[in-house]
C-alpha cells in the first residue's frame, strides 16, 4: 500500500481533488490520507489473521468522509462503483435467504450521498429491501440464520435512508434510556446509554422532527477533561468524539474538535491520519478513526450529507 510523504498530504496529491474553500485544512488532510489507503483507489480493506479482506462498511465510511471534506471525488466515485458490483453488494447485503438491515440502510445512504438512485443501485432496490425488513413495531431487523445484529445504528441509518418514517422514528425514540441517552442494543435490561449510539440517534431523530434535548444533555455530560468522548470501553477516542462532535454545540463542539486535532499525525508518511486515541498511532484502526473524525471536524450531518 503506497503512502506519500508528509508534504504531499498537505499539498497537492494526484488522487485527491481540491477541497472547497470552506473545508477545514485538518479535515482535508485527513481525507487525503484516507484516500491514499484505498486499494486500487476504490476500497478499504481490513486485515484478519494476516489476510486482507475488502471492507464494504469501512469503504462507505470513507465515502462519507470524502463528501464531508468535499475532496477525493475520484476515489468516492470509484468506491461507489465498486460497491455497486453485484458480488460486492451481495456479500454485504446478504444472499441465499440472508438479508441485513444495517447494510441495506448504510449502502442506501452512500448511494444518495454520491448522487445515485438507491432504488436502482447495481440492479438492487435498496429501499424496498430495507422496507421488507421492518417489523410492525417499526424496528428494522436482520433476516439471518446467524442471528439478528440490528441495533441503534441500523435504526438510525434506516431513517437516514428513508427520509421520513414515523414507525421507525417512534421505535428509535422509544428505546431512550431513563438517563436520556440511547443504548446500542435494543430491548436489553438494564438500558445502558452509549455515546456513539446516542450521537447517531440524535442525528436521526432530529431529521424526523423529534425532540432530542435530553439526549444532547446526557451526551454533553460524557465529555472528558481532554475534550474527547468515551466509547463503551472507557477513555476518549476519535470514533466516539467524531460522532459526538456532529451533535454537540458551542464550547463542547470546539473542545471535541480540538481533541480530534490533537490526535492528527503531523509529520512522516502518515501525516494527516487521525489516531484512535492518544496512546499511539495504530495503522489497523486509523482508517475508521480518521473517517469518523472527518465528519466531526466538518460538522457534517448524515441525514443531509451530499
Amino acid at each position: 500500500m503506497q503512502k506519500l510523504i508528509a508534504a504531499a498530504v498537505l499539498g497537492a496529491c494526484l488522487v485527491v481533488t481540491p477541497a472547497s474553500a470552506g473545508t477545514p485544512p485538518r479535515a482535508e488532510a485527513a481525507a487525503g490520507w484516507l484516500a491514499r489507503q484505498m486499494a486500487d483507489g476504490e476500497r478499504l480493506e481490513t486485515e484478519f489473521g494476516g489476510v486482507k479482506y475488502p471492507d464494504q462498511g469501512l469503504t462507505i465510511d470513507a465515502v462519507f468522509a470524502f463528501a464531508a471534506a468535499r475532496t477525493a471525488d475520484g476515489n468516492a466515485a470509484r468506491a461507489i462503483a465498486w460497491l455497486a458490483r453485484p458480488e460486492i453488494a451481495g456479500a454485504y447485503l446478504g444472499t441465499d435467504g440472508e438479508s441485513y438491515a444495517g447494510a441495506h440502510a448504510k449502502l442506501a445512504v452512500a448511494a444518495r450521498v454520491e448522487g445515485e438512485n438507491p432504488r436502482a443501485f447495481g440492479g438492487v432496490d435498496l429501499i424496498a429491501g430495507l422496507r421488507a425488513l421492518q417489523a410492525p413495531s417499526g424496528r428494522f431487523s436482520d433476516r439471518s440464520a446467524f442471528g439478528d445484529f440490528s441495533n441503534a445504528f441500523t435504526q438510525s441509518y434506516a431513517l437516514f435512508a428513508l427520509g421520513r418514517d414515523a414507525r421507525g422514528a417512534a421505535y428509535l425514540a422509544g428505546s431512550q434510556c431513563p438517563d436520556g441517552g440511547f443504548p446500542v442494543t435494543f430491548e436489553a435490561s438494564p438500558c445502558v446509554s452509549d455515546v456513539d449510539a446516542t450521537a447517531i440517534a440524535v442525528q436521526a431523530l432530529r431529521a424526523q422532527g423529534r425532540p432530542t434535548s435530553r439526549a444532547v444533555t446526557w451526551l454533553g455530560s460524557r465529555q472528558q477533561a481532554d475534550g474527547g468522548f468515551p466509547g463503551a470501553q472507557g477513555g476518549s477516542n476519535a470514533n466516539s468524539t467524531g460522532l459526538a462532535a456532529q451533535v454537540v454545540k458551542g464550547s463542547a463542539r470546539v473542545r471535541a474538535r480540538d481533541y480530534l486535532k490533537s490526535l492528527q499525525v503531523r509529520t512522516g508518511p502518515d501525516a494527516g491520519a487521525i489516531a484512535f486515541d492518544a496512546s499511539s498511532f495504530t495503522p489497523a484502526n486509523a482508517p475508521r478513526a480518521t473517517a469518523q473524525a472527518v465528519l466531526g471536524l466538518t460538522g457534517a450531518n448524515l441525514a443531509t450529507l451530499r
